[in-house]
């Protein structure tokens, strides 16, 4: 086999660079290093969630006579807490041992990183330069915000800037007009925060872009004057 780079060293890299012990989570998060393999590895592979799919895909696209990649996550394998290793999380994990694949999950610490988390990197592929954090999540701020650029010139063109950068089919970016026409300062936190809104009208925020929300997020977004 192609030697690889220890797998500690870069576990340990990534502890530090996340913050993995120091950023609150839930408690089934088991942010880190979940599962281990051999002791090398020969690349990194990123995804959001460590479904079959995505560890079929990392297996599959494995070189024979190569260490094995490092499967990055966002959400991994253990939010059910402590129960049987059967059916589809025996499936997941039985991939992962047979193909030596190891597994590194970071969620909190992920959403809140300042250079490489899901909030500022979505900021800045808005063209939002981030000025302030909100959103207190068990002590830390959540969110950011910044001042809308001249490209956000409305609401409307928030929702179309968004699919966009997503990639996703246009329309994907559901709009609730509560706030202004024209955007001023736009707030990001990127998992379901509809429980955030009035945490973002205290801020200051008047357009509000979040994950999803409850069902009653429609009414609270009316209710406080926010774009959601």
């Amino acid at each position: 086999m192609r030697a690889g780079v220890p797998l500690e060293l870069i576990a340990d890299y990534l502890d530090e660079y996340l913050r993995i012990r120091d950023i609150p989570d839930e408690g089934n998060a088991v942010n880190g290093l979940q599962v281990a393999n051999t002791g090398q590895i020969g690349g990194i592979v990123a995804a959001v969630d460590a479904s079959q799919a995505t560890i079929d895909g990392v297996i599959a696209a494995s070189e024979e006579g190569n260490a094995a990649s490092l499967l990055l996550v966002h959400h991994g394998l253990l939010w059910d807490g402590n129960v049987p290793i059967t059916g589809r999380r025996y499936h997941r994990l039985s991939a992962l041992l047979d193909h030596d694949i190891p597994l590194y999950a970071a969620h909190i610490p992920l959403d809140v990183h300042p250079e490489v988390g899901n909030n500022a990197v979505l900021a800045e592929r808005l063209g939002i330069r981030v000025e302030g954090w909100f959103g207190n999540y068990r002590g830390i701020p959540m969110g950011v915000w910044g001042q809308a650029p001249g490209m956000l010139s409305s609401r409307e063109a928030v929702a179309e800037e968004l699919d966009r950068v997503l990639h996703t089919v246009k329309g994907s970016a559901t709009l609730i007009p509560g706030g202004p026409e024209r955007p001023s300062k736009i707030g990001i936190i990127t998992g379901a925060a509809g429980n955030m809104i009035a945490q973002a009208r205290d801020a200051g925020v008047d357009t509000f872009i979040t994950g999803e929300g409850p069902h009653h997020t429609y009414f609270d977004a009316m209710e406080w004057g926010l774009n959601l």
